[in-house]
């Protein structure tokens, strides 16, 4: 088994699904007493909330790229950044990397493709979703993505940085989302992406009358089945 390195922290919260994730896929897939050889690195993400609200990208690039290494000096045969948001800055993080990062875009996309989609609704933080770095890797792998209007873009946001990166989940919250869901959906998206760790504690499968795509999970999943050999790193682009 591959050793996998986890690159956490923003939020704790999402790292914590990740490491259950990555641990019940083993367990499912070797079962008995198998877990998940993991290394862990968590940052401060007070620390990296402020450098993406003051825009500072480079300076969380050289901070993910700092973690990244150690990562991989404690052992790691590859990378895994447990959030949709800092794959912002994925190509610094990976410079002078000796070990693949498993890009979650690329994870993503492969997971929508198999279901023979190619029109998807986005949903993740307002860096996610208005910004081009996570759109165009989708959109690369011949994926048309379709994102809320405006004051939907901020709903989604301000759950995602009020509530859920605090632990906090809301019925309000889930309701509200379902309705930026139906609009995504009204819009013409065949799927839709759950594109930030931490929204996968508000709404599930059950919440879209579409299918969904439940980013952290399928990253989480295809982590093991790499680890294991069960599958090689998907394609990049």
């Amino acid at each position: 088994m591959k050793t996998i390195g986890l690159l956490g922290g923003m939020s704790w919260e999402s790292s914590a699904e990740y490491y259950r994730l990555v641990n019940e896929r083993v367990r499912e897939l070797r079962g008995g007493y198998h877990s998940a050889r993991t290394v862990l690195y968590s940052v401060d993400f007070a620390e990296i909330e402020a450098m993406q609200a003051e825009g500072r990208w480079d300076d969380a690039g050289r901070e993910l790229n700092r973690a990244a290494l150690a990562l991989e000096a404690a052992g790691a045969d590859f990378v895994v950044l447990c959030t949709n948001t800092m794959h912002k800055v994925a190509d610094q993080l990976t410079d002078g990397l000796g070990v693949p990062l498993l890009h979650l875009a690329d994870t993503t996309a492969a997971a929508i493709k198999a279901r023979e989609i190619t029109r998807v609704g986005l949903l993740g933080t307002g860096f996610t979703m208005a910004q081009p770095f996570y759109r165009e890797r989708l959109a690369a792998h011949g994926l048309d993505v379709l994102v809320p209007d405006e004051k939907d873009r901020e709903t989604v946001h301000g759950v995602i940085y009020d509530e859920l990166v605090h632990g906090v989940v809301t019925e309000d919250s889930r309701d509200r989302y379902r309705e930026v869901i139906a609009r995504l959906v009204e819009a013409g998206a065949e799927g839709v992406i759950y594109g930030c760790t931490e929204i996968e504690l508000l709404v599930g499968p059950g919440d879209s009358k579409v299918p969904t795509f439940p980013t952290t999970r399928l990253h989480a999943e295809a982590a093991v089945d790499y680890a294991l050999g069960k599958a090689s790193l998907p394609p990049a682009v």
